[in-house]
């Protein structure tokens, strides 16, 4: 059997005239606030039925820079409080979530104790088949998926250091994955002494893969937010050691396309005016995280082009220079996660 050999460009932004294909909606809203989700959650959740798993990054302790717990709390209470838990698995790297018992204790610190979180991986791992994937026929994840029909990727969309960005199919692939099999097929060549040596086109293509065993075991009955704010180049995996946030913020956006709506966050951050996406793009580029969306694509994820419904005003068509021509660099992220001891420091 020929080994496989990883795709190339994944340092390469492909313009939004230079690609082909369908285009998908994507929902759009500035209003970063509990009712902004609420309000974008409700267009694209017609989909989800019965047990919904709610895939959620919920940071190592004190980390700053997720999704706000008061937004998520009202979100899981108006929408979710019959149907919904938030999911996640635990970490491949020794830290807040690398054990059940001391993730249990991170959910505590961060204070996610206001609904269910269900630890996929705590009792073990299934597999999932990965449909037309050259590194894997299968993926390894938290056994506790099985249990729900719907899925929600509620992600914070920042940097990456592995990944260059982490959207929706980083939120997914790695998040899905269970802490000590499926992470490790993910991140570590066998035998390797180097824990994270799989790296550029093949680490984008092996964490796909394991994003689309996942939307492929709930196609149809899944959603996609990604909310683009606090953005550092940092995962949030990184927790109060995150690099300072230089990106401005943008809003929210949802779809039922996964590669539609990381495409339009990333063409976002190419679009911002004066160079205030500067920072985002190289972590982007120098990580060849680009080749996220293209392997997405080979593999009949969803479409990379897209029309945007500005659901502020009655779901006016609008592109990504019109959401971001506001923004400003050298601007203040808000403080609503503010821990003791957040770096302040900005661009």
């Amino acid at each position: 059997m020929t080994a496989p050999v990883p795709g190339t460009n994944g340092n390469v932004h492909i313009p939004y005239e230079d690609r082909t294909g369908k285009e998908s909606v994507v929902f759009f809203t500035r209003d970063l606030s509990p009712e902004g989700l609420l309000r974008i959650y409700d267009r694209v959740s017609s989909v989800l039925s019965g047990k919904v798993a709610v895939k959620l990054h919920t940071g190592e302790p004190e980390g700053p820079n997720i999704i706000p717990r008061p937004w998520v709390r009202e979100l899981m209470e108006q929408r979710l409080a019959e149907s919904g838990t938030i999911v996640e698995t635990n970490t491949y790297y020794e830290g807040g979530r690398y054990t059940t018992e001391d993730h249990r204790k991170t959910l505590e610190t961060n204070g996610w104790t206001f609904c269910p979180v269900d630890i996929m991986d705590e009792d073990g791992v299934a597999t999932l088949p990965v449909e037309g994937g050259k590194w894997f026929s299968e993926m390894h994840v938290g056994d506790h998926l099985l249990r729900y029909d719907s899925f929600l990727a509620l992600t914070h969309f920042k940097g990456h250091t592995q990944g260059g960005f982490g959207g929706s199919n980083k939120n997914i692939g790695i998040g899905c994955a269970d802490g000590r099999i499926g992470k490790a097929e993910i991140h570590t060549t066998p035998g390797s002494d180097d824990q994270w040596d799989i790296a550029k086109e093949e680490f984008m293509e092996r964490m796909t893969e394991s994003t689309k065993a996942t939307i492929t075991h709930f196609a149809g009955h899944e959603a996609f937010i990604n909310v683009m704010r606090n953005m550092s180049v940092s995962c949030d995996c990184e927790g109060k050691g995150a690099e300072p946030v230089m990106t401005p913020d943008v809003g929210i956006l949802a779809s039922l396309d996964i590669l539609a709506v990381d495409s339009a966050c990333v063409d976002a951050i190419y679009a911002m005016p004066c160079h205030a996406g500067k920072h985002m793009i190289e972590r982007m580029e120098s990580r060849h995280g680009l080749r996220q969306l293209t392997y997405m694509k080979e593999l009949s994820m969803g479409n990379d082009r897209y029309r945007i419904l500005d659901i502020d005003h009655d779901d006016q068509v609008i592109t990504v220079e019109d959401i971001v021509k506001d923004v400003q660099p050298g601007w203040e992220p808000d403080e609503y996660n503010t821990f003791p001891g957040r770096n302040k420091v900005r661009a």
